[in-house]
């Protein structure tokens, strides 16, 4: 397929956009699904992730001939020209229990860059979308762009832990970077959905955000968002963020350099291996 022009990536948005609202209510009625496929660690899927992804898989080949990458079944390479990312269900204990933070993640990557992020919250009827030159669409209007502002001024988003983990990310080196963030921040939150938190710092409701895990459908529709917004989404050590990266940083101006600082001055993750 040759490279899209804006108009071109504009009209695959708005198909997208149409296919997301489609599954909404597929999503709603699903609420509380049990445990349908066990993961690693104590991860899970429901069925409504597996059902909402064929759907979505399905409608937006169809529609736009671009192959689609999904959290459950996988898809054509990341690096492909253009490749969707998909997460049916970001937040997938919080859908199970009840708790409306849970999301549908929408990403569209070209040569491993993300051009285009839709972020769906079904249960409050909250829409992000954008194209990565903006603006950001919530709803059908369009939000400012991130002014710079501070750690102290500023709710932050942080991802789940366990602190006995000693994965790649220790837990006791997350819960160092937590302890310092909270010296300067007593605004802390954990959603429990990454890629509402992400969505959140595009939109100005979060200043910042951290995800300690790689999973590129929990990122890809954020980072277009927030580059959008005029935000900045690098990993924890301060590189671009990429499909490769093994966590995101992200956060408005001022911010970001703030967090950064915070987490480099708890040491290294070896250190706590």
């Amino acid at each position: 397929m040759p490279t899209p022009s804006p108009e071109q990536l504009e009209a695959l948005l708005d198909i997208a956009a149409g296919i997301l609202d489609g599954v909404c209510p597929q999503f709603l009625d699903g609420h509380r699904a049990a445990s349908a496929v066990a993961k690693l660690g104590n991860d899970f899927a429901t069925e409504v992730d597996l059902a909402i992804e064929r759907r979505v898989v399905a409608e937006l080949t169809a529609a736009t001939g671009i192959g689609v990458h999904g959290e459950e079944f996988g898809g054509p390479s990341l690096d492909s020209e253009l490749v969707w990312v998909l997460d049916p269900i970001d937040g997938t204990f919080n859908y199970a229990a009840g708790s409306p933070m849970c999301a549908i993640l929408l990403g569209l990557l070209r040569d491993g860059e993300p051009v285009a992020g839709l972020t769906w919250l079904p249960f409050t009827g909250e829409r992000y979308r954008a194209l990565v030159d903006g603006p950001v669409l919530a709803g059908d209007s369009a939000l400012p762009r991130l002014s710079p502002t501070t750690v102290a001024d500023s709710i932050v988003g942080v991802g789940s832990f366990n602190i006995d983990s000693r994965g790649y990310f220790p837990g006791a080196w997350r819960a160092a970077v937590l302890a310092g963030l909270s010296r300067r921040c007593s605004r802390i939150r954990m959603h429990g959905a990454t890629g509402i938190d992400l969505a959140y710092v595009a939109a100005g409701i979060l200043g910042g955000a951290i995800s300690f895990g790689h999973y590129v459908w929990d990122h890809a529709a954020g980072v277009a968002l927030i580059r959008a917004a005029g935000g900045i989404v690098t990993d924890l050590e301060g590189r671009p963020w990429t499909t490769a990266s093994r966590s995101a940083l992200a956060a408005a101006p001022g911010v970001h350099e703030e967090m950064l600082e915070i987490v480099a001055s708890v040491g290294t993750r070896e250190d706590y291996l």
